[in-house]
């Protein structure tokens, strides 16, 4: 090794420390000095093995290390020990002194410095490539734990899978098992039985065979007894008188000939005479016979007599039964225009209708707004002329409105003078709604409605029905899948103003908030608006929304079960029997009036009814005729129902919950408790901690239950069921 004079340095990280020369100046050639630590005994791999002697390598062993390497080793080991004394430390840190060390010797060797940097350099490179090696194949090594965890789990379930499996089919293998057991034993039973059975047929053959030549030998042994006796008695009978066999066989002859005779003439008196009757008994039925005919004479002209009259009052039914029909359409008319009076008063009330008459002061005439508010069939005299005049201001109105007479006169359709107010009303709201750009705020009070919360001006978003209609149903669907996630119902006033503060945010969400309630209380002909408002005010129960979705929900099941082709039409009959099989409560007239009212697509036939378009709705939310048929019955006889109960309960004022059980109990004989219970809290929703010993209005009882779900359980006592229809 050569001897450098250059200074010895390390990294700038680490303080190199102090190291001394030779008394010469030099670096020392180990081995040099006398005592010290001992050199390692394994030589380096370049150097080439040389001959020892074993002075040589004593004198070797005990010779000292430089005063330099002990200066580096002790430096090491300093430097090894501060790590130590840290935790978790790392290989790059452990390595750190040594590389140090190393790059200290390639500063100062300068003659192998280029060889030393090089090999340096090769195992930083080969660090670092292993290191990205390392650093790439980490990824992989997580993905693989996870593969072979999720392999693992895949394995124990296909492994739980197999096992269910082998021990099912290990149990049905002992099934079979005692199975073909049973089936063993019951075949050696019964082939013991036939075995028996055998014998005993061959025992009672041979016995039967013995019988039958024991019979046979008996029969025998009998008849030669019997000739025997009668041997002798001949014997006997010649021995006393011989003389008179002869003529005794004589005798015998003529009289088997007379009874012979006797017999054949018999047999033909009995075929001559067998018709004939005694003459007393022929005069008496002669005479009998007469009177019969003379009575049959006299009852034929009296059956003439009544045939005619019948023919002509059945004529006079007939007629009767036409001008009954005619005077009922004729009716019908007069109520839908005349009677029952409108009820004008819902106009003088309505502000938004004083608004869209002053915007359309220059389209209408001044005398027909103020008799068509005013009522001008007070003045009008009754019959053709205030039919004539009221047509004649609906026509104006019609003209005056948006889509001309035309529309009018679909939206008119089948309504009575009452609810072509309403429509009337309606359209004007809505034309006033889209005139106006802003609400006034309700203010910030207890009373007001948590929804309409807001002081100052609420800007108008002016949808159209198509729009609110979408947004009311989006609310409903949104609000049915949270009740069945949390497992309860939620107040509708709440999710609604939620739904919209998520949707449009906080102001927005008060501007759709108003928008949505003022379209909804003016179009009260709209379903899906009017029970909307109705939930959302607390006039009617949410209850009664879903029961008739049910109700239409399951009637759709009820069609599509009697469609075995699913071809979305049943025959007439067909879809009677499906409505009486879905509404068993409905009278006759009732399933008549949905029957007719299926019959109103023009596009059906006459026999079949196409039952899929009987649910379907238009792009504002109205339905067919069917649904709407449907739900005023649920209406009607919800009516009829709480109209039974009040008179059950009679002209008391006040009712306990005793009293309204045994009333239920009156009207609905098969209504269960469950039911019972839920009517009876329904009607004490203001207190129910004692609702035995608390009494209420019966009026109250009533209003709540009205607004509730409540209908009939069981056929009334008083009513015929639509279940009894074998009449027919």
């Amino acid at each position: 090794m050569h001897n450098h004079s250059a200074k010895p340095t390390l990294s700038k990280k680490q303080k190199a420390p102090s190291f001394q020369l030779s008394a010469r100046g030099r670096w020392s050639t180990w081995p040099a000095f006398a005592a010290g630590q001992v050199v390692l005994r394994n030589h380096k791999p370049c150097h080439a093995p040389e001959e020892r002697t074993p002075s040589n390598e004593q004198a070797l062993v005990s010779i000292p290390k430089p005063h330099h390497l002990e200066q580096l080793e002790s430096y090491l080991r300093k430097e090894l020990q501060t790590l130590n004394l840290t935790k978790g430390i790392s290989q790059e840190q452990k390595l750190q002194p040594y590389r140090e060390i190393f790059e200290f010797f390639i500063d100062n060797f300068k003659t192998y410095k280029p060889l030393l940097s090089a090999i340096k350099n090769e195992y930083e490179a080969t660090l670092a490539h292993q290191k990205e090696t390392i650093r790439a194949l980490e990824p992989l090594k997580a993905m693989v734990a996870t593969v072979s965890a999720e392999c693992t789990q895949q394995i124990l379930a296909l492994q739980e899978e197999e096992k269910v499996e082998i021990n099912t089919l290990k149990q049905e293998k002992q099934h079979l098992l005692k199975f073909i057991d049973n089936m063993k034993e019951e075949k050696s039973s019964l082939q013991a039985q036939v075995e028996r059975l055998q014998m005993s047929v061959a025992e009672e053959y041979t016995r039967y065979l013995q019988e039958h030549g024991a019979r046979r030998l008996l029969l025998a042994k009998l008849n030669d007894m019997h000739n025997e006796q009668l041997n002798v008695k001949q014997h006997q009978v010649q021995g006393v008188t011989g003389e008179d066999v002869v003529k005794l066989t004589l005798a015998l002859k003529m009289a088997r000939q007379d009874l012979t005779k006797a017999q054949v003439k018999l047999n033909a008196m009995i075929a001559e005479y067998g018709d004939v009757v005694p003459r007393k008994d022929f005069e008496s039925l002669e005479k009998k016979y007469s009177d019969l005919l003379q009575e049959m004479k006299t009852l034929r002209n009296d059956f003439d007599q009544l045939h005619e009259e019948y023919e002509t009052l059945l004529e006079i039914h007939r007629e009767t039964a036409e001008e009954r029909d005619s005077f009922f359409i004729q009716l019908q008319e007069a109520e839908r225009s005349c009677t029952p009076r409108p009820n004008w008063a819902k106009c003088s009330g309505a502000t938004c209708a004083q608004h869209w008459f002053a915007y359309r002061l220059d389209v209408f005439r001044p005398v027909s707004i103020v008799r068509l508010l005013m009522g001008s069939h007070k003045t009008s005299t009754r019959g053709k002329n205030s039919l004539l005049l009221a047509s004649q201001h609906l026509f104006a109105v019609a003209e005056a409105m948006p889509g001309g007479a035309e529309r009018w006169g679909h939206l008119a359709e089948g309504k009575s003078s009452d609810q072509l107010v309403d429509v009337l009303l309606e359209e004007i709201g809505t034309g006033v709604l889209k005139e106006m750009n802003v609400f006034h705020g309700w203010g910030k009070g207890d009373k007001v409605p948590v929804y309409l919360r807001y002081e100052g001006e609420v800007k108008n978003k002016k949808p159209t029905k198509k729009d609110v209609v979408n947004i009311l149903k989006d609310i409903w669907k949104e609000k049915i899948a949270l009740d069945q996630q949390t497992g309860e119902r939620c107040s509708l006033p709440e999710f609604f103003l939620s739904y919209l503060q998520k949707k449009h945010g906080d102001v927005a969400a008060v501007e759709w908030s108003y928008t949505l309630y003022e379209y909804m209380r003016l179009c009260p002909s709209n379903h899906v608006m009017s029970s909307f408002y109705e939930i959302l005010t607390g006039k009617v129960a949410e209850e009664q929304y879903h029961s008739q979705n049910q109700l239409i929900s399951n009637l759709q099941k009820e069609l599509a079960a009697c469609d075995s082709s699913s071809s979305g039409s049943l025959p007439s009959e067909q879809f009677r029997t499906a409505l009486r099989e879905a509404f068993p409560l409905k009278q006759r007239d009732a399933i008549q009036e949905l029957v007719d009212a299926s019959r109103f697509n023009p596009d059906s036939a006459d026999d079949l009814i196409d039952y899929r378009s009987l649910f379907k709705e238009d792009e504002e939310g109205n339905p067919e005729p069917f649904v709407a048929k449907l739900r005023s019955q649920y209406a009607n006889e919800k009516h009829e129902y709480l109209r039974e109960l009040k008179n059950s309960l009679g002209d008391v004022t006040e009712v306990n919950a005793d009293d309204l059980k045994a009333a239920f109990c009156r009207i609905d004989p098969e209504i269960d408790d469950q039911t019972l219970n839920t009517y009876v809290g329904l009607a004490y929703q203001v207190r129910r901690e004692q609702p035995d010993q608390e009494v209420v209005p019966v009026d109250s009882v009533l209003e709540r239950l009205r607004a509730g779900d409540v209908r009939r359980v069981g056929p009334s006592p008083r009513k015929e069921s639509t279940t009894d229809f074998e009449g027919e």
